[in-house]
């Protein structure tokens, strides 16, 4: 458990790094993480991301899935090929391992938006991955 939480932190502090300077940084909450009995070497860890207002994230990738439901606020989402969409309190978005996560913000220059993560993953490894 402490090794996953400093893998988190690694994690957390490799987003942090990336943002634009100057920019209302995403405060990302590691909440729980657990391995997942009777699927040998995974486990499951859940986050809580809050962007700022105009908040976003740099092209990334999680080599896990990723499971998102908004809680407050618009965010958009996009992966490389996909569509740009917007999600709203309640909707939910689907990251695959193979992935690149090349929009993700906050759709409001005045609001606060607000959603849960929940990622299945190799036991040990990190959840986020820079990307091109």
């Amino acid at each position: 458990m402490l090794r996953l939480l400093r893998v988190l932190t690694l994690a957390i502090a490799g987003v942090a790094a990336a943002r634009t300077a100057g920019a209302a940084e995403t405060k990302v909450t590691p909440l729980m993480s657990k391995e997942l009995e009777g699927v040998p070497g995974k486990e499951g860890a859940m986050l809580l991301v809050e962007y700022p207002p105009g908040g976003s994230d740099p092209v990334h990738r999680h080599n896990a899935s990723a499971f998102i439901y908004v809680l407050e606020g618009v965010i958009v989402m996009q992966l490389r090929g996909g569509k740009e969409v917007n999600l709203t309190k309640g909707q939910t978005f689907f990251e695959g391992p193979a992935d690149v996560h090349t929009v993700g913000r906050n759709a409001s220059k005045t609001e606060p938006a607000k959603f849960l993560v929940l990622f299945v993953k190799d036991k040990g490894t990190p959840v986020f991955l820079p990307a091109q």
